[in-house]
């Protein structure tokens, strides 16, 4: 049941984020297929075939990886929506003492970084993926 929960509070927060530009949606995706993959085979095998999220899961769970697309616009989301906060939290609220500052964006950094350096899934292996069957994807 808490895997479950946790898989429909990550897809809650991915469709939000697909929708909204600076909210974060591969992460939330990926932590969603993984709660349902432990909870529940119908929801998983719905994010596996889903058309928007179904090739984030597919390239993550064959190759550790992701495309060179999501790997840009992770990087490029990541800045603008750290950058904004830095700056909104500077000017307009209550500012932050220095070492916050620098711990959050030190943690934008290292999660770039992260994605980056995981394996660029090519666009006709992305093709390739979303031809298989669920079951070859699981297998």
């Amino acid at each position: 049941g808490l895997y479950f929960a946790l898989g429909l509070s990550m897809l809650g927060i991915a469709i939000v984020g697909a929708l909204v530009p600076g909210i974060p949606t591969t992460g939330p995706v990926l932590l969603a297929a993984f709660a349902f993959s432990k909870s529940s085979e119908r929801f998983d095998r719905w994010m596996v075939s889903h058309r928007t999220f179904g090739p984030v899961v597919r390239s993550w769970r064959l190759h550790r990886g992701f495309t060179l697309r999501v790997k840009r616009l992770a990087a490029i989301f990541i800045a603008l929506s750290f950058g904004f906060t830095t700056f909104a939290t500077a000017t307009w609220g209550t500012p932050w003492p220095v070492w916050a500052y620098v711990a959050f964006n030190g943690f934008a950094v290292l999660l770039t970084w992260w994605i980056v350096t995981r394996p660029t899934v090519s666009n006709e292996d992305r093709e390739s993926l979303m031809a298989m069957t669920y079951e070859e994807v699981m297998a």
